[in-house]
């Protein structure tokens, strides 16, 4: 008992190299993007002989610098003292689980919805999107997390990703226009909606913001409660409203019924939690943190450290990238070592 059965040929390992992953990728969705059809790289490289583009893809994100930060930046609630409050990483992993989920279910390729979903925040500023309304006066058309996320990939790490999950990663925001161009980044535009709605709804209820009971009675009904609850009725969903004979367009839909309940849902977090003064109650402390330092690096350039510097963009898009790359934690600590005298602006943890 507990000895590997061996193979026909009786050894018990049996090699799932590139070519053989590949060949089991042809069994997915029509839909379904192949790593050995990508669109490629900036730079072409010699194939790697076990794992496919999008494998390689998703590793090389998860051993980024971008990535590790994200367990110290903002996801919605400033500065938390409790340990079980969303941070941008475990949001990042919520998002990547969802995306997961979808793709299986829609027989898609999950690799690569996996692969986006780890790196579709990797862009966000410190303090969350609090970052971005800091940011926006200093970029023409304003400052989005997702564009960040593409030039870090690109230029600051330079991951030589595929066009495919650099596509999903520009249009993991339901703001973006074009949408992604792959069924598997619209896995990911929805598994990002579906785990900030469930799990900031529950970080509401700890925060002492929200009471379950508060949420909207339709949502209730048609999701259940925030947490596992939620989450699963509304990967089935989209699931349902894919599968659907009425999704003639073949896009990755929510079923309308529970898409007209998750609006709502929608629609009342961005009232009752984001836009709380639990939530964003020290929204002005964040931005004036975000500004001053990019106002002060401006002043300053050779501030910035050479390791995080594109020498070839002009000065005020190495600041941003300087600023934005920030933790929350560092973005404080930077601003009170230069501003030693503005005791006032100090963060206090939520209670």
């Amino acid at each position: 008992m507990g000895q590997p059965l061996p193979d026909a040929g009786g050894a018990p390992f049996r090699l799932a190299d590139r070519g053989t992953r590949e060949r089991a990728e042809e069994l997915l969705a029509p839909a379904a993007a192949r790593a050995a059809a990508t669109r490629g790289r900036a730079r072409p490289e010699p194939e790697d002989p076990l794992r496919t583009a999008y494998e390689r893809d998703r590793d090389r994100i998860l051993h980024a610098k971008a990535f590790r930060r994200l367990k110290h930046k903002t996801q919605v609630f400033l500065h938390p003292d409790g340990d079980h409050f969303v941070t941008r990483l475990t949001h990042t992993l919520q998002v990547t689980q969802v995306a997961r989920s979808l793709a299986a279910a829609l027989s898609l390729n999950e690799t690569l919805a996996e692969a986006i979903a780890l790196a579709h925040d990797v862009g966000h500023s410190p303090f969350g999107h609090i970052g971005e309304d800091a940011l926006d006066p200093y970029v023409a058309g304003g400052w989005h997390h997702a564009a960040q996320g593409v030039r870090i990939v690109e230029v600051l790490e330079d991951l030589n990703l595929t066009w495919e999950v650099r596509d999903g990663v520009r249009a993991h925001s339901w703001k973006i226009s074009p949408p992604p161009a792959t069924r598997e980044g619209e896995c990911v535009r929805y598994a990002d909606r579906i785990g900030y709605l469930s799990h900031d709804a529950l970080d509401a209820v700890r925060a002492g913001v929200l009471r379950v009971t508060d949420l909207p009675a339709r949502a209730r009904a048609v999701f259940g409660d925030p947490g596992s609850a939620m989450v699963g009725s509304m990967i089935d969903a989209v699931v349902e409203g894919s599968l659907s004979a009425a999704n003639t367009g073949g896009a990755v839909v929510m079923a309308p019924d529970a898409l007209e309940a998750m609006h709502e849902l929608r629609t009342f977090m961005f009232e009752r939690v984001y836009g709380s003064d639990t939530a964003a109650g020290q929204k002005h402390l964040a931005v004036d943190v975000i500004r001053r330092l990019v106002d002060h690096h401006l002043a300053h350039p050779g501030l910035i450290p050479a390791s995080y510097r594109d020498t070839e963009a002009d000065v005020l898009t190495q600041v941003v990238d300087y600023v934005t790359g920030m933790t929350d934690r560092y973005a404080l600590a930077t601003h009170d070592r230069l501003f030693d005298d503005t005791a006032g602006l100090r963060m206090r943890p939520l209670l």
